[in-house]
């Protein structure tokens, strides 16, 4: 991958998803808390999809996610992960080079597997997901292309990649060649939890200028900064990092870059199927936003139009063509 220049390279963990509809009785007999995010052992994992119901297999990850988004909407990127020699890796590679998307780290062999994610969607289209991390989590150092994230445009990192040795020290790696290379590094906090365990990691990333580009939610913003005031939070944070985005779920998103706001409302559905992946897809229709020298407010817009889509269908995975989308949309 050294000799091709990418818009966008990402780390993140390489997960297939089973997707599944579920009842709330479902959820509660299995000691779930709707719309949340757990990780399980492999044990847990087997037990559990044995009493899902018919379910369907998508490659995910949030990072994935979001390049396959990018992809669609005709930039080059290129993805770096880890995946076992097994048949889902199979998949999972596959399906990533299929979309056009670069990815060459060579499989891991062993005992671990490649990492699934059991998403039970409830009648209202909230997503439960039990995550077994197994392979991602052993992301080596060594699997970074420094030469080809220096000359990338966009090094986008996964929060969730942190919560592990192996694949914190690639990330460090990472950051370290886009900032030698002038790239800029976009991080995405990922989720509430790693708040409570890696909160000042993420200051002290954020506190030494590396991170360009923060995407966030309202409730990570705000137990990152520790308030509930979210307007406070919001404010103190945008004077650390370059690029601030919030996103709001329904209430829409916004941003806040050299000292600009600008907010946009939550493109209409005709029915919520699926929230898997929608941060995801607001990421890709941001960065393609600015990758394409839009404003930050029509930035916002794509990503909205893009998180429509993406929760109008089962899956993490744009289903149809996001450009013509957004030009009908923006022009």
């Amino acid at each position: 991958m050294t000799d091709a220049t990418y818009d966008v390279v990402a780390i993140g963990n390489a997960i297939v998803d089973v997707l599944a509809d579920a009842s709330e009785e479902f959820l509660a007999s299995e000691g779930l808390t709707k719309g949340g995010m757990q990780l399980i052992d492999g044990a847990r994992a087997v037990e559990l999809y044995g009493r899902m119901g018919p379910a369907r297999e998508i490659s995910g990850g949030s990072a994935a996610n979001t390049l396959a988004g990018l992809a669609a909407l005709g930039h080059q990127c290129a993805f770096i992960g880890q995946v076992a020699d097994d048949q889902l890796g199979e998949v999972f590679t596959h399906d990533m080079r299929a979309t056009g998307i670069a990815f060459d780290v060579p499989p891991l062999k062993g005992a671990q597997p490649t990492a699934r994610c059991l998403i039970l969607i409830a009648p209202d289209g909230e997503r439960t997901m039990n995550t077994a991390l197994a392979a991602a989590h052993y992301l080596p150092a060594s699997a970074i292309d420094e030469a080809m994230i220096g000359r990338a445009k966009y090094l986008l990192i996964e929060g969730y990649l942190w919560d592990a040795p192996e694949p914190r020290a690639a990330i460090v790696r990472a950051m370290a060649a886009a900032r030698a290379g002038g790239c800029r590094v976009v991080f995405a906090l990922s989720a509430l939890y790693l708040m409570g365990l890696y909160r000042q990691d993420f200051l002290d990333l954020i506190e030494d200028g590396t991170i360009d580009t923060l995407f966030c939610n309202e409730e990570e913003v705000a137990a990152l900064m520790q308030t509930e005031d979210l307007e406070a939070a919001i404010a103190e944070l945008s004077g650390k990092v370059p690029t601030l985005i919030v996103t709001r779920s329904e209430h829409g998103a916004l941003a806040v870059q050299g000292g600009v706001r600008a907010e946009v409302p939550a493109e209409p559905v005709a029915r919520v199927i699926d929230t898997t992946g929608a941060g995801d897809t607001f990421t890709s229709g941001f960065l393609a936003g600015q990758l394409q020298g839009r404003s930050l407010k029509d930035s916002l817009t794509m990503g909205a139009i893009c998180a429509a889509e993406c929760i109008s269908h089962y899956g993490p995975r744009p289903e149809a063509d996001l450009s013509a989308l957004v030009q009908t949309r923006l022009g």
